[in-house]
């Protein structure tokens, strides 16, 4: 049977799993809005900042049912 965490310690406090996740997606979100800007790609977007949210929750979804199960 599979160990599936429901919550995470780190140093004594306890995180759920979506939290986790979410922090990852921001992380990786920056990261891809960085590199969108940097090859200019970003110049087709209307509004950047929404395609950074949209990215994030692609990013939270995709953590949180492949990566972090929970």
């Amino acid at each position: 049977m599979r160990f599936i965490p429901h919550e995470f310690a780190l140093g004594g406090v306890y995180f759920p799993p979506l939290f986790i996740a979410w922090i990852l997606a921001i992380i990786v979100s920056m990261l891809t809005v960085y590199l969108l800007n940097k090859y200019d790609l970003a110049k087709y977007f209307f509004y950047t900042p929404i395609v950074f949210i949209a990215f994030n929750i692609i990013y939270t979804i995709f953590f949180s049912l492949f990566v972090i199960p929970g």
